[in-house]
């Protein structure tokens, strides 16, 4: 007789640019997405900001972070030293972060499958094919 198989929980690691804020995150994302709004635009420099939301039991930060309050409800996290925008909060959601893609050490299993705020999208950018998309938040 054969003992049953147990999922094994995925722990992944990342940092910002400089290494002063780094963290740690077991388990898998709550979902993820790119955001194509004025405000992620602007706060990256990018045509979006793609971002994998955790539940904060999940994740272990160390190092500190700076914030700044883009809107009533999100407040984004980065660091001082470097600038890196790690991390964003949302009051309507304090049991959850979001953790910006390009910081990950190493991103296998996670992929991109939804973009929201499209309504904004840059004209030279072109969502591929079969991929779910909001005009703006689900």
């Amino acid at each position: 007789m054969s003992e049953p198989t147990t999922k094994k929980s995925v722990t992944r690691t990342g940092q910002c640019f400089c290494g002063a804020v780094k963290y740690t995150v077991t388990g898998d994302p709550i979902n993820v997405r790119a955001c194509h709004c004025k405000d992620c635009q602007r706060l990256t420099g990018s045509a979006f900001f793609a971002r994998a939301l955790f539940p904060k039991a999940q994740v272990t930060i160390t190092g500190q972070v700076a914030e700044f309050p883009s809107n009533d409800d999100v407040i984004r996290k980065f660091c001082p030293r470097c600038g890196s925008q790690l991390f964003v909060d949302r009051k309507s959601r304090p049991d959850a972060i979001s953790i910006s893609l390009g910081s990950f050490d190493n991103l296998d299993g996670i992929l991109v499958p939804e973009h929201i705020w499209v309504s904004d999208k840059q004209a030279w950018y072109s969502i591929p094919a079969g991929t779910k998309q909001h005009r703006q938040t689900p």
